[in-house]
Formats: structure tokens, sequence, C-alpha cells
């Protein structure tokens, strides 16, 4: 199972809370407001609903919606299809609740990966100068 969440991590998108950008992003159609937390912004996404409903089985929402920044390298319902038959339903059950957490936490970065590239950027190019 590992190669097939190496998939899902491969075929991840980028949902970025708390990040200064010109217009509202759209992740599965949908604006993701920089107002609002990535939990509030990620149900709008038509692309994400299976991680909506692994981030409520696994109890993270709470989590989601707190302060952060945080920057969520989100599977996309493409990347849970890949998986094997019956992997996400078995993942899903209140008593497999552990699991998806210990899945979903590796995607979360408790950092503005915007912002953090910015700096990165700046570093770089002032030691080139």
């Amino acid at each position: 199972m590992s190669i097939k969440l190496f998939r899902l991590l491969a075929v991840a998108t980028f949902l970025i809370s708390g990040s200064a950008l010109a217009d509202n992003p759209k992740v599965g159609g949908s604006a993701m407001f920089e107002d609002k937390t990535i939990a509030e912004n990620a149900v709008n996404s038509k692309d994400h609903t299976t991680l909506v409903a692994a981030a409520k089985a696994a109890g993270l929402v709470d989590t989601l919606q707190g302060k952060g920044p945080f920057t969520v390298f989100a599977p996309t319902n493409d990347a849970f299809k890949a998986l094997p038959d019956g992997t996400v339903e078995v993942l899903l059950k209140p008593e497999n609740k552990e699991k998806p957490a210990q899945i979903l936490t590796c995607h979360v970065v408790a950092a503005d990966a915007d912002n953090c590239g910015r700096q990165s950027i700046k570093r770089s190019y002032s030691r080139h100068q």
C-alpha cells in the first residue's frame, strides 16, 4: 500500500491557506478565499470531496479550522481512486479513524508554503548579486 500512498501524494494538488495572492485561486472550480480556513475552502472543491470525507472520518476538521498558517498537499478524488478497490471505504470506517489521521497529517505542513517560497527566492537572489 505504500506505493499507492506515494501515488496519492504524487497526484496531490495544493490548497494554500493564508496566501497573499492578487486573485483567489480556484481549486475544483471553486475559489479559495484567504479569509477562510482550509476546511472551509476544501468543502467547496468538487475535486476534494473524498479528502473532506477522510478529514471528517479522521477527526481532523477542527485542526484544519484552526489558526494557521497551514499548507495542505491535498490529494484529489482522482488520487484516492488510484488506490486499490475498497481502500477508501475501509479507511473511512469509524473503527479505522487512526489510519486516515496518520495518512492525512503527512500532507499538512504548519507553514505558509507560498510565503516560504518567496523568502527562499529572495535569500537566494540576494546571495548571487
